[in-house]
């Protein structure tokens, strides 16, 4: 019936293991070995139920069945067992066609209306049908809309369908190829009315009886026909076995519902070389490809997809439980029958790819038992098992090994989905420490980069990526500054942007977007972005929301000017309609200490208004800078604007200089030793390094990274505040060196707020590490363990979780986190990185 897939079948690996298939020059017997032992391999991992055949010349080679034919009796299947076939049904149904056509009851260039009188198209041919080139659309996605649960759809409900609604067409009749079950049903129809008899019965007259088929014949929801060694579909979920079988649907015949088993279908395939059932040149032309109305043509006949010149035929049948493959090497003179009723295609994939000598993947397992999973959906834990294949997660709950499948014990511990930093400046550092310590050892496996305005382009990411592999995922947003600075230039910044500059930043910006950016990001409270208009970031925050792209913030302001910054990023909100989120949201002015509520039931209202704003917080009271930003009015030579800063902006006793390049020795000192030191006030101190750094800069404009300062300017129970509303999402701003949250943002979370403080439950805190972080940032299979989601994985001990960077020594690992894994893979365990390097470049 449908050739792709309608439901998600998971069909990933772990660690793949490749069977290198022999040349299909090699001898075959050569080849049917390696397909044995990978069929095998693949049933022990319960990724193959069903029959596979394999002829030469029409004698079989190879011929072996694996598993059951009805799960619920564990009744086994034979070499008789007549599967659904799905799609490769319709190569009968067109037969049936060709035979009518050559008795004269039929024309293929005739309009369908000659034939269903009614049908509301009046260019569409039987051709059209037979070839894929109707244009029409889908029947099942019209019985979703305008049948109900209950109503067994039929092939004249089908065609009622049609006249009822009329569709429109996704094309001109022959001027496009798309797959269409639609044109299938309307054959079957057509064979019912010119033969006067019901497709089942012309088909056992014309096909079933001549070939002396056993096994083969139509069966459907309401037919007349009894089945015979019927297969039963199903599928595999979470380690169990459930019915995937016949659905409301299946009261149509033509797209799918022949039943046959793999003697039949050999016997079948042979007299297609005969003149059984249709003169050579009537057959002739069903394995020609069709040729459209610009006389170009699409390698698809009548039920045969055609490849390599017609060297080799093929159809695929994909329907509930049943997947499917015939293949036809005709210049080999070779066979290639998979019958499954499993719900997993791998089979006929691998199958195709060894007897055609191409190197084979087969899908291996990876079992996590004796685990505590906390899934990241925020609900309770719960015992559970987790098995993998490749970067995958495939199935979650009591499961059991399989044969010789690797186990690791989580010995009791908590599996968590790897955490997602949104807001993270790890990047920079991963060309010298790939194996990125400072990320792994807190639990994160995603970083997301771009932020404060400053950011990479995709290109440069990508071929960072090439050029060193490293053990974590990355995503970035494109950074307003870093586009102003390319539009504007580095010495131009400190101005409002001319409407042609804004023009090139907002094409910078789409390039960036098409390739994957995750949206814009703009870090306002900075001088290569302070300068700008609300306007200038209104119009470049449109063009990221018209790609479907998310905002994010270092406000303009988080102290003197707080109230305006947040309006301003509400404001955004408000016109573009897209996502906006507030970057470490904190209040950092002393006199505003303890109104975080204040400020949250702000963002609540703008909420209930429909914007989705968001943030995300590190778990500290001090955060880190430059010095610069303490005069918000960028008067650095003001010394009431410098006393306002001391006063009320940041603890000069508890706020310390990270670096200073200008005077080495004051790096690691609060500015209130340096003060002391200097024999002036922390005001005049503060002045004084500002300048001198500025000069340093002057001097030496290839280093960058002149100073940064670790500034106490947060009150602990605004911050608990923060990290708990419930759209707060854990981020760390960290990087390799500096502020110990680059090493230990996350697990303080899980050590201080969740284990000691008890401030929010750790079902909770995982969510707003992971799922809640995917949500904000518009991830995709991300931030859960489920079925499909990446295996993206984190193993922690919850009582001894904590991190253990504090200044002075801020790259101290943290303890608790005892394994983690990036796409299925180990890259870290027992505080020591595995070398292994699986992080990719994730995409919009």
């Amino acid at each position: 019936m449908i050739h792709r897939f309608r439901y998600f079948i998971v069909c990933l690996l772990l660690g793949q293991l490749t069977v290198q298939a022999q040349s299909i020059n090699k001898p075959l017997p050569v080849r049917l070995k390696t397909l044995d032992s990978a069929l095998t391999r693949l049933h022990e991992q319960t990724m193959f139920n069903g029959v596979v055949l394999v002829a030469e010349k029409g004698t079989t080679r190879y011929k072996k069945v694996f598993g059951t034919a009805n799960y619920a009796t564990n009744e086994p299947l034979t070499t008789n067992s007549a599967f659904n076939l799905a799609s490769v049904s319709k190569q009968f149904i067109a037969m049936m066609i060709m035979q009518l056509q050559e008795q004269g009851k039929l024309r293929y260039n005739e309009l369908v209306r000659t034939y269903l009188p009614g049908f509301p198209y009046d260019t569409i041919t039987v051709r059209h049908l037979l070839t894929h080139t109707s244009g029409l659309p889908e029947y099942f996605d019209l019985a979703q809309q305008y049948t109900g649960p209950l109503d067994t759809l039929t092939n004249a409900g089908v065609i009622q369908l049609l006249k009822e609604h009329k569709p429109p067409l996704d094309f001109r009749p022959g001027a496009g190829w798309r797959y269409c079950n639609t044109g299938y049903v309307l054959l079957g129809s057509i064979i019912s009315t010119l033969s006067g008899m019901p497709v089942e019965r012309f088909f056992d007259q014309q096909i079933v009886k001549p070939l002396k088929l056993k096994n083969t014949y139509v069966y459907y929801l309401n037919s007349s026909t009894t089945p015979r060694n019927r297969v039963y579909g199903f599928k595999r979920e979470d380690g169990k076995n459930w019915p995937n079988d016949l659905i409301r649907l299946d009261g149509v015949i033509g797209d799918g519902n022949v039943y046959s088993s793999v003697e039949d279908l050999l016997v079948w395939e042979q007299a297609l070389s005969t003149e059984k059932l249709v003169k050579a040149s009537t057959f002739r032309e069903a394995i020609t490809p069709v040729k459209l109305n610009d006389q170009s043509s699409f390698p698809y006949g009548f039920g045969w997809f055609i490849e390599a010149d017609g060297k080799i035929l093929a159809h695929t049948g994909s329907w509930v439980g049943f997947l499917n493959v015939l293949v036809r090497y005709t210049d080999k003179k070779e066979t290639l029958i998979v019958l499954s009723n499993g719900s997993d295609g791998s089979a006929r994939r691998i199958a195709r790819e060894i007897m055609e000598g191409k190197s084979a993947e087969l899908l291996q397992t990876k079992l996590i038992t004796n685990i505590q999973l906390i899934d990241g959906s925020g609900i309770a834990a719960r015992k559970a098992s987790v098995r993998l294949q490749n970067d995958r997660v495939w199935e979650i709950g009591d499961l059991t090994p399989f044969p010789k499948e690797p186990v690791t014990d989580g010995r009791g511990l908590v599996l968590a989905p790897g955490f997602i930093d949104s807001h993270s400046h790890h990047v920079s550092g991963l060309s010298e420490q790939p194996d990125a310590p400072a990320v792994v050892n807190q639990g994160i496996t995603t970083i997301v980069s771009g932020q404060d305005g400053g950011s990479y382009s995709m290109d440069t990411l990508q071929a960072m990526l090439k050029r060193q592999p490293v053990a974590i995922n990355i995503a970035t947003y494109t950074g307003q500054a870093t586009l102003r600075q390319q539009a504007m230039g580095a010495n131009g910044l400190y101005r409002t942007s001319k409407p042609a500059e804004l023009s090139r930043m907002k094409a910078l910006l789409r390039a960036e977007l098409s390739k994957g950016s995750l949206g814009l990001s703009t870090g306002l409270e900075y001088e290569a972005a302070f300068f700008s208009s609300r306007d200038e970031v209104i119009q470049l925050a449109q063009v990221a929301a018209d790609s479907g792209g998310r905002y994010m913030s270092h406000i303009r302001s988080e102290d003197i000017s707080l109230d305006d910054a947040v309006d301003e990023i509400i404001q955004i909100g408000r016109i573009t309609k897209m996502p906006v989120q507030i970057s470490h949201l904190k209040i950092a002015l002393r006199d505003k200490w303890g109104q975080s509520a204040h400020l949250l039931a702000q963002l609540e209202q703008a909420r209930m208004e429909g914007i989705n704003i968001t943030a995300d917080c590190y778990p500290y009271d001090y955060w880190n800078s430059t010095l610069r930003v303490l005069f918000p009015k960028r008067d650095y030579t003001n010394l009431a604007s410098a006393e306002f800063a001391t006063n009320h902006l940041f603890d000069p006793l508890k706020s310390v200089l990270v670096r200073f390049a200008a005077n080495p020795v004051y790096a690691g000192k609060t500015v209130g030793e340096v003060a002391t030191l200097r024999h002036e006030k922390p005001a005049q101190t503060l002045m004084g390094l500002v300048a001198e750094a500025a000069e340093f800069s002057t001097k030496n404009p290839d280093i960058s990274g002149v100073e940064a300062i670790m500034g106490k300017a947060m009150d602990e129970p605004d911050v608990a505040n923060f990290l708990n509303w419930s759209h707060t999402n854990i981020c760390s701003d960290g990087a390799n060196d500096g502020h110990p949250r680059g090493y230990g943002a996350f697990t303080r979370v899980l050590g201080r707020y969740v284990h000691d403080q008890k401030i929010m439950t750790l079902e909770t805190a995982i969510q707003k590490m992971t799922s809640l972080t995917a949500e904000h940032l518009g991830l995709k299979n991300r931030g859960l363990i489920a079925p499909g989601y990446y295996a993206d994985l984190v193993l922690l001990n919850p009582d001894t979780v904590k991190d253990n960077a504090r200044i002075g020594n801020n790259k101290a690992l943290s303890t608790g986190i005892e394994a983690v894994w990036v796409a299925g893979q180990l890259v870290y365990q027992g505080q020591k990185s595995t070398g292994v390097h699986p992080g990719v470049l994730i995409r919009r």
